[in-house]
């Protein structure tokens, strides 16, 4: 199989690389094509997958290039994994958010807006040159924000594009973990949007597990998501938050220690890695890697008095292994279970068919399934909705070039509160990229 990785030059690519050094199975990956614009960032990646390699006789062979078109001919699968505007964009997006007042992150409130704006336009270029030059490949998205990106680029290849994410993977992790079951083993009634969905039940043997969880205030306290919510707050909900709904449960608490720290998270990263390219190597890429794993989500951690992250949760969230996962079961029809951002079709009731959500799925040789779900709750309907509405806009906006629509897609995002901030939003945001230019 052949594999092109789009933002070939990024730092989580040697990710990717290592999970397909350790397959050795008939049908696996053998070429890797590296795409990026940036040929300095393609180089240095490249070399670290150099080391990696050494002493695998089997290991996949690695090209790279600047050329779209040279990338995606041959290709089997597409790894999307760009960022537009680089880590700058994101320090730019979070430094005018909170500027306002509001959350900054890359993918929630008025910095996924912000993003996407930018992205969603570059992404739909992309589907369409996979559709013109690689129809039969299948495009695995990991780009942010990853939900409305996928979705944007559904609408121009359907249901070979699937967007892939390592939060649910990592929460259903530690639950399992925490009742003292196998993840492999276990069925995760999780669902939502990208970086919006809710854990609503662990089935381990035909039996739901969750509720025990849920009755042990101190096991609830014990884990990331419950010292980040709240042991409280999660029996109240009767379900475990993915841990970017803290931007919402909490909105306050968080954009007030983001104000408060000397620097924005993408400023931070923009910094780290700056110096990981100056000098890259495999042993300053774990370092990096490693430095950047405790770090996440810090600031909201701080907001709610959590602590460090526990050292069994500073590997790799995972997406490498749920990328690998879902190519193996497309490649060689074996059927797997994995939780993705697929077109809704009637799983969600209260979306339409084409909204991109993520929910457990069944792959097989034919792409992935969305399974049957339980109806939201409302106070989840209400989350949901809203953000699909701000996600749409975004995509109108995208496709028109219409101002108001973008105005639109940050009046209306729940963490957005004033359609005058939306206003300012949107201009500072204007000056700040010049790739926005195209909003009039």
């Amino acid at each position: 199989m052949k594999l092109t990785i789009l933002g070939g030059g990024g730092f989580r690519v040697p990710l990717v690389y290592r999970a397909l050094l350790g397959d050795h199975a008939e049908g696996r990956v053998t070429r890797v094509t590296l795409y990026d614009v940036d040929a300095d960032r393609l180089r240095a990646i490249g070399g670290v997958l150099a080391e990696q390699a050494r002493g695998v006789p089997d290991a996949p062979a690695v090209r790279a290039t600047t050329d779209l078109d040279e990338a995606l001919r041959g290709a089997d699968f597409v790894f999307s994994a760009i960022r537009v505007g680089g880590l700058a964009g994101r320090a730019a997006d979070e430094r005018v958010a909170l500027a306002e007042g509001v959350l900054g992150q890359e993918t929630v409130g008025a910095g996924g807006i912000a993003y996407g704006l930018r992205t969603v336009p570059v992404a739909v270029a992309v589907a369409r040159r996979v559709a013109e030059l690689a129809p039969d490949a299948w495009v695995i998205n990991f780009t942010n924000p990853a939900g409305l990106v996928t979705e944007a680029m559904s609408r121009v290849l359907g249901d070979r594009v699937i967007g892939i994410c390592d939060s649910p993977v990592g929460l259903g992790r530690r639950v399992a973990r925490l009742l003292g079951a196998d993840p492999d083993e276990a069925w995760f009634d999780y669902v939502g949007l990208n970086h919006l969905g809710w854990l609503r039940g662990v089935r381990v043997a035909g039996r739901d597990e969750l509720p025990r969880l849920l009755a042990d205030p101190e096991a609830l306290g014990s884990f990331e998501e419950g010292r980040l919510f709240g042991a409280d707050w999660l029996r109240s909900l009767g379900a475990i938050p993915n841990e970017y709904l803290h931007y919402y449960y909490f909105n306050r608490e968080a954009v007030r220690a983001y104000r408060g720290a000397g620097r924005t998270r993408g400023a931070y990263l923009y910094e780290q890695q700056a110096a990981f390219y100056g000098a890259p190597s495999l042993e300053s890429w774990y370092a990096t890697l490693a430095d950047r794993e405790a770090t996440y989500m810090a600031a909201n951690r701080e907001a709610a008095g959590a602590g460090d992250r526990a050292e069994e949760d500073l590997e790799s969230g995972g997406y490498e292994k749920v990328a690998l996962a879902l190519m193996r079961a497309i490649a060689r029809n074996e059927r797997a279970t994995l939780i993705l951002n697929v077109r809704n079709r009637a799983t969600l009731s209260v979306l339409d068919a084409d909204a991109v959500v993520e929910v457990p799925c069944f792959v097989d040789g034919n792409g992935a399934h969305p399974t049957p779900v339980t109806p939201l709750p409302y106070h989840a309907v209400g989350l949901v909705t809203a953000v699909k509405a701000a996600e749409r806009e975004v995509m109108a906006a995208a496709e028109s070039g219409s101002r108001e629509a973008a105005v639109r897609a940050f009046a209306l995002h729940p963490l957005v509160d004033s359609v005058a901030v939306a206003r300012r939003l949107l201009d500072a945001y204007v000056k700040e990229h010049p790739g926005l230019g195209y909003l009039t």
